[in-house]
C-alpha cells in the first residue's frame, strides 16, 4: 500500500491539463473503515495539502459526528476523491474532477483496503460513478433514497456553504439522513 500511496503522491497524469502543478490530495490505509469519496480538492486544500481543510470539511465532520483527530486518522477514515488534484475554477464553482483519477487509482486502492465498513458518496460525480444505473434522476432523489444503497454506500450532498439553499429546501435530510449517517459512522469505527 505504501508504494501505491507514493505513486499517487507523485502522479502527473494530468500535468498540463490543470491550472496548477499536480498536487494529489488523499489519505487512506489498508485499515480505513469509512471511506469518503468526494469531488476533488478545492483551492484551499490544494494550497495546504490537507483534505477537507475548509468550511465544507467542518460541516462534513459535524454531519458525521466526529472530531478532527478521528477524521484525519487514516486507519479510521479514508479520503479518496474522484479527482485527486484541484481541477481549477469554473463559471459557477470548481471544475469537475479530472476523469483520469478514479479509473486509474480507485481500483488499486480499494483492492488493498480490506476493512471498509461504509463508503460515503459525496456529490453527483461519486454517486454516478459508483451507483451507475442505480443512481436516481438527480442528486436529491438519490440522497432521499439513501436506504437503497446501504449498507455499503451512503450518498450525500456536498457539504459546501453554497448548498445552504438545498438544505433549507430539504429539511428531511437533517431529520432522516444525518442521524443514520452518524449512527453508521459510529458503528463502522467500532469494528
Amino acid at each position: 500500500m505504501q508504494d501505491l500511496l507514493h505513486q499517487i503522491a507523485d502522479c502527473e497524469v494530468c500535468k498540463g491539463l490543470l491550472p496548477h502543478e499536480p498536487r494529489p490530495v488523499m489519505n487512506a490505509t489498508v485499515q480505513s473503515k469509512v471511506v469518503i469519496i468526494g469531488q476533488a480538492p478545492g483551492s484551499k486544500v490544494h494550497q495546504t495539502g490537507i483534505p477537507w481543510d475548509d468550511p465544507s470539511g467542518n460541516l462534513l465532520r459535524k454531519w458525521m459526528g466526529i472530531d478532527n483527530e478521528t477524521f484525519y486518522d487514516p486507519n479510521l477514515i479514508g479520503i479518496v476523491p474522484m479527482g485527486f488534484c484541484y481541477p481549477g475554477k469554473g463559471k459557477s464553482g470548481d471544475l469537475p474532477p479530472r476523469p483520469e483519477c478514479a479509473p486509474l487509482w480507485h481500483p488499486q486502492l480499494f483492492e488493498r483496503m480490506n476493512d471498509i465498513q461504509l463508503i460515503l458518496l459525496i456529490g453527483q460525480y461519486a454517486q454516478r460513478y459508483y451507483l451507475e444505473t442505480a443512481v436516481k434522476r438527480n442528486l436529491t432523489e438519490t440522497v432521499r433514497c439513501f436506504d437503497d444503497y446501504l449498507p455499503r454506500y451512503l450518498p450525500l450532498p456536498h457539504p459546501s456553504p453554497r448548498n445552504r439553499f438545498w438544505m433549507g429546501k430539504n429539511p428531511w435530510f437533517a431529520e432522516e439522513v444525518l442521524p443514520v449517517l452518524k449512527m453508521r459512522v459510529k458503528n463502522a469505527l467500532k469494528k
